[in-house]
């Protein structure tokens, strides 16, 4: 396919579009009957097994995907990727996120340079950096070990390290070697997010990463500058340098700031915000919480995904299945949402990841070349761990709109316990529900089934289930540093696959930036109103309403406060 064709004027998608029609014939109930489909639509990778046969789709509606990944050049547009080319082509960058886990030997290139070297000597300054902060070779100003970090970032340089920090918690290794040690996250600029960082923190043990490429983020920068007040008001401006270090490209911003510049981790142009978990964003707070061999193995995992997607036929390609399959709910039946259900308390923060990876990738209007699309692009993405999603959504999702669910399930819990005398363990009964809401959401109940229980006639169409709901089953055998890293990279890969599909440019962003801009003209009118009591001018009638209502609330502060740090 040329690269300025929209995808949509192909035959192959003009096949699968004519293919609706037959599917909507079928039904689920009637699917699952075939043995010999479901086991073709099995398919396992390294103790990860991925059923995919609760999908409203046959063996000829895979093999039509097959097709249009082919009219797509989706195998190339991988290769693209892999070779360093500059696919972020309205950013003129390479796309290299999978260079960040390579191993030490691989060679991958960005305008005919290996990078991968470059990654290593950042890895190997993260692995000496956290294990003198770790051993106290390292220490703060008044000589005290820093047990403490604060991560400061937003989007990016937050969502992902916090998926897997949280992931990592209760792992037994993991949490092992984070015995004694706090790791927080603060992005929010609301004042609220810093209190409750810095509350029942001491300066003294405390180090602060802050997170910008450009060091210029506002958000992220105020927050920094917040935080250096908070230690130097404790310590003095000279403790600054101690307890703060940066992963920025911005050295002389860096060292303007006061933090000293060989204390800063680098990262790339080659590498996406999202997609950065990888890089000096996620594994120094990491590496510094749990220790780099522990960061290492989660690197590796995602490793293992990079060279699956790489080199594994898509009929057994996770990602590219994944991906091929969210093209068919979102743009030809017309499913514009997905659930991440993942039954482990421990991935609940993995659905806001994804979020951003997906919908900050995905959410485009226009094709790379800039035509407008005529098809639905990109996914609404939520979710929850299991059970407890199916006490709050799943009722939608079972009588209301049909969503396409991901179901997550891991074999061995990281904290198993049993009862005795109980009939399962609790992960036993976490994992019979996993099992249990794909055929639920398949199969539903039929009016006939209700009558033949009895049920009053009045309540039979209450207690009707249509089914014919799609689902995916991811079953991994644990969930340890490896399979963490599998697990991020798998829906790092299905997001850029649906992008390369859609012909659409999955690694800028142009949409975050138009509310900055405005947010910049109302930060000047505040500034206007508070120190010089400027009238407020250049703005709509109702958010001239709404600015005067909260500065007249705020007129008894100070037009220049003095410092005031919170209070909990």
């Amino acid at each position: 396919m040329a690269s300025s064709t929209l995808i949509s004027d192909t035959e192959q998608w003009k096949e699968l579009k004519a293919h609706v029609a037959d599917i909507k014939k079928t039904h689920l109930r009637d699917l699952l009957r075939d043995d010999a489909r479901s086991q073709s639509m099995t398919v396992e990778f390294d103790g990860i097994l991925l059923d995919y046969s609760r999908q409203q789709a046959t063996l000829e509606t895979v093999g039509k995907l097959f097709k249009l990944a082919e009219a797509a050049s989706l195998k190339q547009k991988i290769g693209r990727m892999y070779n360093g080319e500059h696919i972020n082509s309205t950013e003129n960058r390479s796309v290299l996120h999978v260079a960040l886990r390579a191993s030490r030997d691989a060679v991958i290139q960005s305008d005919g340079k290996n990078v991968v070297p470059d990654v290593w000597k950042v890895l190997d300054k993260i692995k000496e950096f956290s294990e003198r902060v770790r051993s106290g070779s390292w220490v703060g100003a008044t000589g005290k070990q820093l047990k403490d970090v604060v991560a400061i970032g937003i989007g990016g340089s937050f969502l992902g390290p916090l998926f897997v920090h949280t992931a990592l918690q209760t792992d037994p290794e993991a949490s092992e070697s984070s015995r004694g040690r706090q790791l927080r996250f603060l992005a929010n600029v609301d004042p609220i997010d810093v209190a409750r960082n810095i509350t029942g923190l001491n300066p003294e043990t405390t180090l602060v990463v802050v997170v910008s490429k450009t060091f210029t983020t506002a958000e992220t920068m105020l927050n920094a500058r917040t935080l250096r007040e908070w230690i130097s008001s404790a310590l003095g401006p000279s403790a600054v340098a101690k307890h703060m270090v940066a992963v920025s490209t911005n050295l002389t911003l860096v060292e303007k700031f006061g933090i000293d510049p060989n204390n800063a981790f680098a990262f790339w142009d080659w590498v996406g915000g999202r997609y950065s978990v990888c890089s000096a964003v996620g594994v120094l707070p990491l590496s510094l919480q749990y220790g780099f061999p522990v960061i290492e193995k989660f690197l590796k995992g995602a490793s293992s995904i990079d060279q699956h997607v790489h080199s594994e036929p898509f009929e057994r390609n996770i990602p590219v299945l994944l991906g091929l399959l969210s093209v068919w709910n979102v743009s030809f039946l017309g499913y514009p949402a997905r659930a991440i259900l993942p039954y482990s308390q421990a991935l609940e923060k993995l659905a806001p990841h994804i979020q951003q990876v997906s919908m900050e990738s995905n959410g485009k209007g226009v094709s790379i070349d800039g035509v407008p699309l005529p098809f639905e692009a990109g996914e609404i993405d939520f979710g929850e761990p299991g059970t407890n999603g199916q006490h709050s959504f799943y009722q939608l999702i079972h009588q209301g709109r049909v969503i396409p669910c991901d179901f997550i399930g891991v074999v061995k819990s990281q904290q198993p316990v049993y009862l005795k005398g109980e009939v399962v363990s609790n992960h036993d009964e976490l994992m019979s529900n996993f099992f249990a809401q794909p055929d639920a959401l398949a199969y539903g109940k039929t009016p006939e089934q209700l009558q033949k229980e009895n049920v009053p006639p009045h309540l039979v169409a209450h207690k009707t289930f249509t089914g014919n709901r799609p689902s995916v089953s991811l079953l991994l055998p644990s969930l340890n540093a490896y399979n963490i890293g599998q697990l991020l990279a798998i829906y790092e890969h299905r997001v850029a696959v649906q992008g390369f599909i859609w012909n659409i440019n999955s690694f800028d962003q142009w949409g975050v930036e138009l509310g900055k801009s405005l947010a910049t003209q109302v930060r000047k009118q505040l500034n206007a109103s508070h120190t010089k009591k400027e009238p407020i001018q250049g703005f709509n009638f109702s958010t001239t309403t709404m600015l005067t209502r909260y500065l007249q609330a705020s007129a008894d502060i100070p037009a220049d406060p003095p410092t005031h740090l919170p209070q909990i």
